[in-house]
């Protein structure tokens, strides 16, 4: 691929920035105030605004309902046009209320289970006021003792659940499912794997796919492999982008191991141009969201930081010799076949992420601009420093 070709790719993709992340936030221990975090969701766009000036792709900001609910979505949406940015996935809250302690969709309570849908379809509501496209779903339901509740009985109540959400979704309108294979249930969690909210997208029909979050994995867990399943079954939707080193997530994404991101990418772009033109659709319209909650680092530095790694393992898969590769493979070439995306992923490709970001008019070190700016010293002297509280954002 040329020069001219792979800065063209580079600038082309976009990437959604979490309005949690700007705000102060942390582990259910505790949360560490920083100065200048966002008190709200018009100082979290603001924020995400600047992050979009320095990066150029970060357009779309995703929202957490209720942490960022208003009156009058058209005065957001006017905010948020003010900072250069649009409103993006809607998330739902289905795991901070008391009532939610035996599960949202799952719960055994018909009441609680109504309660869970009515919130999810207000998000679909609100999805079409913000002109969003996407609905972000993501459950806390399972349990933490053998016999504490009918499993089957839990999986027949998640997928009735996900039908009537289904049935409220507007043309246009993707309902993104997400699994977690542990936390905050001990013993069963009722989306705990790829292949399960696979299953309950299929059940449902077209506008559901699946979301991975990267963080979301058992130790060896092969996510690229999940993410081929996915894209030649047309059923990935998006991801959420983080790391981890042992369980759950939060870390910035890249920051532990960069390898997987770039074998996750090399899968990306290889099928964006697969001659399977179901294949090729799915990979072009895969969401690439962030969803972290920086805890002890600086928020925004974090948050330009993380943009930059992905695009760094953007950049590298851009570079796999495809050509190449094939013939290696299809020749049972083994190491061959694997130096070539070795070669691509030892690749400095800091100069021509440079050149990329210097062609749409932006500094080629993005990070060191917002050092050099004043913004964050600004933000301090601004809002001060927000009371901290413990556990999730919003707490």
């Amino acid at each position: 691929m040329t020069d001219a070709r792979v800065i063209e790719r580079i600038n082309r993709l976009r990437i959604e920035t979490p309005s949690w992340g700007y705000g102060n936030s942390g582990t259910r221990f505790k949360v560490f105030a920083q100065p200048g975090a966002a008190r709200t969701i018009e100082e979290k766009l603001a924020d995400a605004g600047m992050v979009n000036r320095l990066t150029g792709i970060c357009p779309t900001v995703a929202i957490h309902i209720p942490w960022d609910r208003v009156d009058d979505w058209g005065a957001l949406n006017k905010v948020a046009a003010n900072h250069g940015v649009k409103i993006g996935a809607i998330n739902p809250n289905l795991f901070q209320d008391d009532e939610y302690m035996l599960g949202s969709l799952a719960n055994p309570s018909a009441a609680v289970r109504r309660r869970a849908i009515d919130h999810v379809l207000e998000c679909v509501q609100i999805a079409e006021k913000a002109g969003s496209s996407i609905v972000s779903l993501w459950l806390a339901d399972g349990t933490n003792y053998p016999g504490q509740d009918d499993l089957r009985s839990r999986s027949r109540r998640l997928g009735e659940g996900l039908k009537h959400i289904y049935a409220g979704l507007p043309a246009g309108i993707r309902l993104l499912v997400e699994y977690k294979f542990f936390e905050p249930g001990f013993y069963s969690t009722d989306l705990p794997d790829w292949g399960t909210a696979y299953a309950m997208c299929l059940e449902l029909g077209p506008q559901a796919e699946v979301l991975v979050d990267t963080g979301h994995h058992a130790q060896g867990v092969n996510i690229e492999q999940i993410v081929a399943h996915l894209l030649g079954r047309g059923r990935l939707g998006g991801f959420h982008f983080n790391a981890r080193k042992y369980a759950d997530d939060d870390l910035i994404v890249g920051s532990s191991n960069p390898y997987e991101l770039f074998l996750i990418f090399n899968e990306l772009v290889a099928a964006e141009e697969d001659s399977d033109e179901k294949v090729a659709t799915t990979a072009r319209n895969v969401a690439y969201m962030i969803d972290q909650s920086h805890n002890v680092e600086p928020k925004l530095e974090a948050m330009v930081q993380s943009v930059m790694n992905i695009q760094t393992a953007h950049a590298k898969a851009l570079l796999v010799d495809r050509a190449r590769l094939a013939t290696a493979q299809a020749a049972g070439d083994v190491l061959g076949a694997n130096r070539v995306l070795v070669e691509a992923y030892e690749t400095d490709v800091r100069p021509v992420l440079a050149e990329a970001r210097k062609q749409v008019g932006i500094d080629p070190d993005p990070v060191g601009a917002l050092q050099r700016s004043g913004y964050v010293e600004g933000l301090a002297r601004q809002r001060g420093t927000a009371a901290a509280g413990s556990g999730y954002p919003g707490a």
